[in-house]
Formats: structure tokens, C-alpha cells, sequence
């Protein structure tokens, strides 16, 4: 169960100014915790103190950082149920799927307390001409400064990690405004940190309306703004003046199914189903095209229509279901449209199609027209479409030929297709013998053309929340 209420943190201190945002059970639609809210007030204490608190996180030595992360990684160990629990609440987000997160939150600082005690720097040889004789170049990483971070609903927990854990490794002071339909996990990790050494105003967490929000974008004080969500990303990059700006926008991954892969279809079949529809589908890098060889199309899309008429729908909290509720009944309806939409067009329905409230029976379907929006847009929800290919690269371009390139999947057993597609797909990753939804937390992860720009992945959110400064010493 959540906590009746909970604070927003300013500064490093908790505060409940009121209990403003009322936080929904996205399974029972009943009303779960009630949450502070941030004024305009709030939001320039917390970047005024951000400000102030960065000499002494750019101070702070290697060392500590790690310590203040390993003492993070110990109190989210002791708390994982707790938080696998309001996950489950807040996001509506299958136990099983959030428990994982919780694993995964935990890995992600695991990571950064690693990295915090390597954040290296090197020579660069000056003597390449003449001109250069007795210089030599050393180089070294400093933070960035005060860092402001926006996160969505989806993973309430992991995706505010990939922010907070890089940002403390690399001395970063920082401002975070988690999704207002989903901030209790946010709020846990700031009680833990408020149980930190961290200096004073090294961090504010707090949910606020969007209006509020404006100066965590616009304020030239914040050295770099993280966003992770939907297209507004652009909208903000462009509102984001100098500062440095990290992207991580969706996509519409597609994975590919060759025709080598008859003699483990069962395999691909389990991987294809859980890179669908886990969690409900609601994630940037869930399945969601895919393209099977003319030789083995038919029997996979048997298996995969029996696997997904099989998961289990219903209550979140049941160590059962696979399938929970979508964030809100209006993303169920609009799924249910472009479904109807999908149809009316010709696609065929293999599995679900059927909406209760926001509940969303997992849903396969085949041949839907490439100008459907089930194809061009971001679906996140739990949809996957079947298409017949005969030739690898005309399926390559198939992938291709979207706005979006986050991930993509390739099954083949072929060193020259598995080379083929990471040379000519467009995206920031290729995973070749599972889906696209593979994610480990030291990776570099992010994407091309809609789907952003930067990467997350510890080491490499840390060089965005960096600069590199130059020693040139004469002799």
C-alpha cells in the first residue's frame, strides 16, 4: 500500500505545502496518495539552490560520490517490495514487470557507483609540427553544472535512475519533475537521497504542472536538460536556449524474422510475445512490427496468435497477469480506434481487439497498410502486426521507413545479415537473436531521427552531463 501522502523534496528537504495531486490505482481508477505539488515559487528555490550547489558537487571527491550511490543501491535493496508495490499502483504495471524495474533501478546505481571512481581524462600530443614543439595537451572531464530532468510515466523508477544515478557520479546538481500520473517511485528515491551526504541543494524532486515546469527548460542557469517522452521533446529543445539537450522520444521498433529460424520458432515466439506486450506494451522499445520470412510466416503466426490469446489479462498485483491496464482509459481508446482504423483498412485481427475501460486485450494483427497509423506512429500499448517478406534488405527498408529509430531486432542465424542490418538499419541499436525491447543498463541506448538524440546508459548519459577542459603546459 502507498503512504496516505507524500512531500516534495527542495533542496534535499522534504516539504508539504499541500497535498494538491491526487494520484490514481490505475487498475481501480480510486484515488491511491495524495502528492505535493511545486508552485512557481518552489521551482525557483529548487533551481536557485541547484545553482549555489554546484562548486561543491564538482568538488566532491570520486570516492564519496560512489559511497552516497552504494548507499543508495543498499536502501533500495531493503525497500524493493515497497517499491515494486507503488510501482505496481501508481503505473498500473504488472508485479512481475515491476519487479524487475526495482531490479533494474537498482542495477542502474549499481552502475554509476562503479563509474563515479572512473571518469578519466588523457594526453593529446601537441608536437605535430614545428609549431607544437614543447607544448604537451592533458585533458580531463569537469560536470557540467546544474542539470534539470523531465521523466514519463512509463517506468517510474529505471527511467528517473538513468537521470539521477549519472548526474550524482558525475558531480551534477539537478532538478527533477517526474510524471505527474506516476511520481511515488521518484519521491522514494528522494527520501533515500535525503538520507545522503549529498551537499546542500545538490537535488529537488517534485511534481508540477506544465506551466510550473517552463524554467527547468527555458532558465539559462540549467547547463542541460534531459527529457524523456513524446514528441514535445523537440518543442523544448527548441525552447532550451544554450544549454545542452538530451532527447529520448519513442519509436515504433520493428524486428525481422529470417528465414533461417524455422527450427526455433518456439524460442523466437516466446521472445516476440514478451517484447510485445510486456508491461502492457507501454514501452519506447516494445515490438511492434514484424517481419517474418514468406518460409517460416504461416507457422509463426500460429504459435505467436495461441501465445497471445493465452496471456493474462486483469489485476496487476496478481503474480498471474501479464497484462495490466494501460495509464489511462483515453490511451485504451485510442489504441481501440487505430485498431477499428487498421480493419476498416484491410489488416486482419489474430488476437484481442477487445477494450474494458483501460484494459486492452493483447492484440495481433496482419497486413496492415503501411499508411495506417498502427504502422507510423509510437503505439505503446499492447499491439504487435504480422507482414510477410521475401527479400532481407527489402525488409530492411521496410524497418527503414519510419520517422522513428530507437531499436530494432534481427533473429538470423546469417553473419552477413546480422553485419547487413546493423550497417543499413537506422536506429541507435541493433539486437541480433532477440527483440529490440533488450535492454541492459550500462548500454549506450538511445535513438536516431524521431526517437532523439544523445544516449542513456551510465557511462555515456555522464559524458552529456560533462565537458571536456584542456591543460596546455609550455616547457
Amino acid at each position: 500500500m502507498l503512504e496516505p501522502s507524500y512531500p516534495l523534496y527542495v533542496a534535499n528537504l522534504a516539504a508539504s505545502p499541500n497535498a494538491d495531486l491526487e494520484v490514481l490505482d490505475k487498475y481501480s481508477g480510486q484515488v491511491a496518495t495524495r502528492v505535493a505539488m511545486a508552485d512557481p515559487a518552489t521551482v525557483e528555490r529548487a533551481i536557485a539552490a541547484a545553482v549555489r550547489a554546484a562548486p561543491a558537487m564538482a568538488a566532491l571527491p570520486p570516492y564519496r560520490r560512489q559511497a552516497i550511490l552504494e548507499h543508495c543501491v543498499a536502501r533500495f535493496g531493503e525497500r524493493a517490495e515497497e517499491l515494486a508495490r507503488a510501482l505496481c499502483i501508481e503505473a498500473g504495471k504488472p508485479i512481475n514487470d515491476a519487479r524487475g524495474e526495482v531490479t533494474r533501478l537498482i542495477d542502474t546505481f549499481r552502475i554509476a557507483a562503479e563509474e563515479a571512481v572512473r571518469i578519466e581524462g588523457g594526453t593529446v600530443e601537441l608536437e605535430i609540427s614545428e609549431r607544437g614543439r614543447g607544448y604537451r595537451g592533458i585533458w580531463k572531464r569537469v560536470p557540467v553544472g546544474p542539470c534539470s530532468f523531465i521523466t514519463p510515466f512509463n517506468f517510474p523508477l529505471n527511467l528517473v535512475a538513468h537521470k539521477v544515478a549519472p548526474a550524482i557520479a558525475a558531480g551534477c546538481p539537478f532538478v527533477l519533475k517526474p510524471a505527474a500520473r506516476t511520481p511515488v517511485g521518484a519521491l522514494i528515491i528522494a527520501e533515500v537521497l535525503a538520507g545522503t551526504d549529498l551537499p546542500e541543494g545538490a537535488f529537488s524532486v517534485f511534481a508540477c504542472g506544465n506551466e510550473q515546469a517552463a524554467p527547468l527548460i527555458e532558465d539559462p542557469r540549467i547547463r542541460l536538460l534531459s527529457f524523456t517522452g513524446g514528441p514535445i521533446g523537440w518543442e523544448f529543445k527548441a525552447r532550451a536556449g544554450r544549454k545542452k539537450v538530451t532527447l529520448e522520444l519513442g519509436g515504433n521498433a520493428a524486428c525481422i524474422v529470417d528465414a533461417d529460424q524455422g527450427g526455433k520458432l518456439d524460442q523466437v515466439v516466446e521472445r516476440l510475445a514478451f517484447g510485445a506486450y510486456y508491461q502492457s506494451g507501454q514501452s519506447c522499445i516494445g515490438v511492434q512490427r514484424i517481419l517474418v520470412h514468406a518460409a517460416v510466416y504461416d507457422a509463426l503466426r500460429e504459435k505467436l496468435a495461441t501465445k497471445v490469446r493465452g496471456l493474462v489479462s486483469g489485476d496487476p498485483g496478481d503474480e498471474a497477469t501479464f497484462i495490466g491496464p494501460l495509464i489511462d482509459e483515453q490511451s485504451a481508446r485510442r489504441l481501440e480506434d487505430w485498431i477499428a482504423a487498421a480493419r476498416a483498412a484491410g489488416a486482419t485481427l489474430l488476437a484481442g481487439g477487445q477494450r474494458r475501460g483501460s484494459m486492452l486485450d493483447a492484440t495481433l494483427l496482419e497486413n496492415v497498410p503501411h499508411h495506417c497509423e498502427l504502422q507510423r506512429q509510437e503505439a505503446f500499448g499492447p499491439v504487435a502486426l504480422l507482414e510477410r517478406f521475401e527479400d532481407f534488405e527489402a525488409a530492411l527498408a521496410v524497418v527503414n521507413d519510419s520517422e522513428y529509430g530507437l531499436q530494432a531486432g534481427v533473429f538470423t542465424d546469417s553473419l552477413a545479415h546480422a553485419m547487413r542490418a546493423w550497417d543499413q538499419l537506422e536506429v541507435g541499436g541493433v539486437v541480433v537473436g532477440d527483440v529490440p525491447s533488450f535492454r541492459m543498463d550500462n548500454m549506450p541506448y538511445g535513438g536516431v531521427k524521431g526517437s532523439g538524440l544523445g544516449r542513456e546508459g551510465v557511462r555515456f548519459a555522464m559524458e552529456d552531463m560533462s565537458e571536456v577542459r584542456l591543460l596546455v603546459l609550455r616547457h
